[in-house]
């Protein structure tokens, strides 16, 4: 009776001590610990130029007018419902979506060596790519960009690859491109390895190659046999032009080489959200298709059986629709327009200010996001001082900036970058 008790006791110690008493805690995600904080600041003059979202000149959200009109649209159709959709997803989505990639007259479209899968956004494309490049051909070795998206490593690594490698990118010298740099790292790529490139408006730099550059890059690759995943995060967005985003995708499937493409759909109509994304496929042989989309199907049905279909709905209408279509280029020509003016803004209040250094790479610069050049330390004197928010390696949304803003942040970083050592 005795051991009984003793038994029974030394259970209700047990259950009081938690399995999981030696989880440590994470640490915070940067952009969001960056929101966080500016939430909780309550400065009437505080400014949000860390979270990757369009803004108003209001600093407001945008909901497209299209795609208000569009789910208006939905919401009166009666016959739709909310069954699951296939495990790839709408097919009228990632097949639009492919054709705007690649354009209406490509020849791996025409000739079937090309194929789109709706994913969860631009990251659900680059985890599913990345299962697929590992699980199915055994891929170990990738390279990303030095600075790149913070979340390439948390999802590679994620998926299993075990070569973790970087190439060099930005120049913080002069504040560009470190062209020279980065095809001598990928002339020492291991055959095979995967690259992660940006299509267009690189993020955090909002430095891309020239034309001439990417063919350098795809020289490069194309000698050392090396696996192109491009991160098409911003089409459309970055210039106001779909085809001048798409250049860099277009030209490396021109050449011969079978890639991967990445889309998201959360800049470029606002959806983000609705984690509306693409994960477009380009081979050789459109033989392969087939069994590569079977594959797929295991990996998608693994991770989270099926898509959402609200989003995908949206951006389907819209670009298989002529008129839609027409307005939604409006629309991102809109948003595009309004960061290249504040580029503008911000270097010349600068440049006004005589404040030290240059600051021509801001207009050099495309898409939401500006590598500024600013030290750890002339950042944290801004969110300290002037209550601006941004990310520690001086990166900023532009889109964080307007008319009535621009001023009172051209002002600061001249504060700090004149008083506070780089």
């Amino acid at each position: 009776m005795f051991a009984l008790t003793f038994l029974i006791a030394s259970q209700k110690v047990n259950l009081k001590m938690s399995q999981f008493a030696e989880v440590t805690a994470a640490a915070p995600i940067e952009v969001f610990h960056v929101m966080k904080n500016f939430a909780d600041d309550p400065s009437d003059s505080k400014v949000n130029l860390s979270v990757g979202a369009y803004r108003t000149p209001d600093s407001k959200p945008w909901v497209l007018p299209v795609v208000k009109k569009v789910e208006q649209q939905m919401a009166a159709d009666t016959t739709l419902n909310h069954e699951y959709l296939p495990i790839l997803g709408l097919d009228a989505m990632s097949t639009a979506a492919t054709r705007m990639l690649l354009g209406e007259d490509s020849p791996a479209i025409a000739e079937g060596r090309s194929t789109g899968v709706q994913t969860l956004s631009g990251t659900g494309a680059l985890r599913v790519a990345a299962d697929f490049l590992h699980s199915i051909l055994g891929r170990t070795c990738y390279y990303y960009s030095v600075p790149t998206w913070g979340n390439h490593k948390l999802i590679y690594n994620t998926a299993g690859f075990t070569q973790e490698k970087t190439y060099r990118y930005w120049c913080a010298e002069t504040r560009s491109l470190d062209i020279e740099g980065m095809c001598q790292d990928l002339k020492n790529a291991p055959e095979g390895a995967v690259i992660i490139l940006h299509s267009c408006a690189h993020n955090p730099t909002g430095v891309d190659p020239t034309q001439d550059q990417w063919k350098r890059i795809a020289d490069v690759m194309e000698e050392r046999k090396l696996f192109p995943i491009m991160d098409c995060a911003y089409q459309g967005f970055a210039s106001g032009d779909l085809m001048k985003d798409a250049w860099a995708v277009r030209y490396f499937v021109q050449r011969g080489f079978e890639l991967f493409a990445c889309q998201s759909f959360a800049k470029n109509f606002g959806l983000y959200n609705e984690r509306v994304g693409n994960l477009t496929i380009v081979v050789k042989d459109a033989s392969v298709i087939a069994n590569m989309r079977s594959q797929l199907s295991i990996i998608v049905r693994a991770n989270y059986s099926n898509p959402p279909h609200h989003g995908a709905r949206v951006v389907a209408t819209v670009l298989n629709t002529p008129a839609y279509f027409q307005e939604w280029s409006d629309h991102i020509r809109t948003m595009a327009n309004r960061v290249i003016e504040m580029r503008a803004g911000l270097r010349s209040r600068l440049e006004a200010l005589n404040t030290p250094g240059t600051w021509e790479h801001i207009t050099n610069q495309i898409g939401m996001f500006s590598f500024t050049g600013l030290s750890p330390a002339q950042v944290e004197y801004l969110t300290k001082e002037h209550h601006i928010y941004l990310l520690k390696n001086a990166r900023i949304n532009i889109c964080g900036l307007t008319p009535s803003n621009l001023d009172y942040v051209a002002n600061a970083i001249n504060k700090a970058v004149t008083t506070v050592k780089s």
